[in-house]
């Protein structure tokens, strides 16, 4: 079984935007464009991607306040404790 085209832009898509990469980014655009996505597509995966990004970044940040020894705690956006999902 081989992954559609579109569903592999759309992963690629998301990992640049996850990976901060504006030259990969800029060159999967081009791709989704001529595959055919549409804005909303590409819009709802670059949302989801970042969503996960931040939840990455808040769990690093929640790492070093423990590390620190101080209780401050954030909400991951993707967790059960804060009720959301990506």
């Amino acid at each position: 079984m081989t992954m559609e085209d579109k569903t592999k832009l759309l992963i690629a898509l998301g990992a640049a935007t996850a990976a901060n990469c504006i030259p990969c980014f800029e060159h999967l655009y081009y791709e989704a464009g001529v595959a055919g996505l549409t804005s909303e597509e590409i819009q709802e995966v670059v949302d989801l991607a970042s969503k996960v990004k931040q939840g990455a970044h808040i769990a690093l940040k929640n790492s070093i306040h423990e590390m620190m020894g101080s209780e401050e705690k954030y909400d991951l956006p993707c967790s059960t404790q804060s009720g959301g999902s990506c």
